[in-house]
C-alpha cells in the first residue's frame, strides 16, 4: 500500500489557469509525476474525465467564502458504521471505500493483503482503538456508484460545524 499526502486544493483550474468562484464545481485527480503524487484541479468546464494514468479523483465544490466547515463525524461514529455494513450485503464496496477513509485518518492500518481462491482480493486492518482485526473485500466501484457512496457517507457522516 502506497502512503502520500494528499495535497491541498490549488483553487485554480490545470487546464486554464483560471481562478475558481466561491461555490464552482471543479474535479480533482491524482497523479504520478515520478516518484511523486500531484493534485490537479479542474474547473466542470475544463474537465472531460480523468487524465490517462490517474491514480484516482472526484467531485469537489469550492467553499463559499463564509461557508462553516463541515465536521467528520467521531472516529467511534465511523467505526460503528464499519460494523454495521458488515451485516449489509449491497454495502461491500461502500464498507471498502470507508475502511479507506479509516486507513487515511489512522483509525485503521493495513496488516495484509491476500487473494482468495476466486480472485477477489481482501485486505486485512488492525483497529488498536478497539484490538479488532476486520477482513475487508476490497472492491472499486464503479464512477456511478462511487458518487453515491460519496452522497450516502457525507449525509451520514458529516454536520456544519457550530
Amino acid at each position: 500500500m502506497m502512503d502520500f499526502e494528499v495535497q491541498r486544493c490549488t483553487r485554480h483550474c490545470a487546464a486554464t489557469g483560471r481562478a475558481f468562484e466561491p461555490g464552482e464545481m471543479f474535479y480533482s485527480a491524482l497523479l504520478s509525476e515520478g516518484k511523486n503524487v500531484v493534485r490537479h484541479d479542474y474547473g466542470a468546464d475544463s474537465w472531460n474525465g480523468p487524465p490517462e494514468g490517474a491514480l484516482g479523483w472526484w467531485k469537489s465544490r469550492m467553499p463559499e467564502k463564509d461557508a462553516k466547515r463541515p465536521t467528520l463525524a467521531p472516529n467511534d461514529v465511523l467505526l460503528d458504521l464499519l460494523d454495521e455494513l458488515a451485516d449489509q450485503p449491497g454495502s461491500v464496496d461502500m464498507r471498502y471505500v470507508l475502511s479507506l477513509l479509516l486507513v487515511r485518518r489512522r483509525v485503521l492500518r493495513l496488516e495484509e493483503t491476500e487473494h482468495d481462491e476466486e480472485g477477489r482480493e481482501w485486505t486485512e486492518l488492525y483497529c488498536p482503538r478497539r484490538e479488532t482485526t476486520y477482513r475487508i473485500l476490497a472492491t472499486t466501484p464503479t464512477p456511478e456508484r462511487a458518487a453515491e457512496i460519496q452522497e450516502e457517507l457525507t449525509k451520514l457522516l458529516y454536520s456544519d460545524a457550530s
